[in-house]
């Protein structure tokens, strides 16, 4: 199964739209966690899969911050 969020399309996205899959994806391991807990997760990758997800958008988000790589104004979203 490819990757759903490669850093390639992250850095397509607008700032809007990192942070809204940013805070969709926190949420989700919110999810994850919590059924895990519960044993109801039947496939527990999922939740490294997603923490990985999350750490990325926070890589893209940091390397605009700091100037490094722009990331797409909303026009320009892809």
């Amino acid at each position: 199964m490819p990757r759903e969020l490669r850093p390639e399309r992250l850095r397509e996205m607008s700032l809007e739209e990192l942070q809204e899959k940013l805070k969709g994806t926190s949420e989700e391991l919110f999810n994850l966690r919590f059924r895990n807990s519960m044993k109801q997760l039947d496939n527990s990758l999922k939740i490294r899969e997603t923490r990985r997800d999350i750490a990325r958008i926070k890589t893209v988000l940091k390397e605009a911050q700091l100037g490094i790589r722009k990331i797409a104004t909303h026009g320009e979203a892809k």
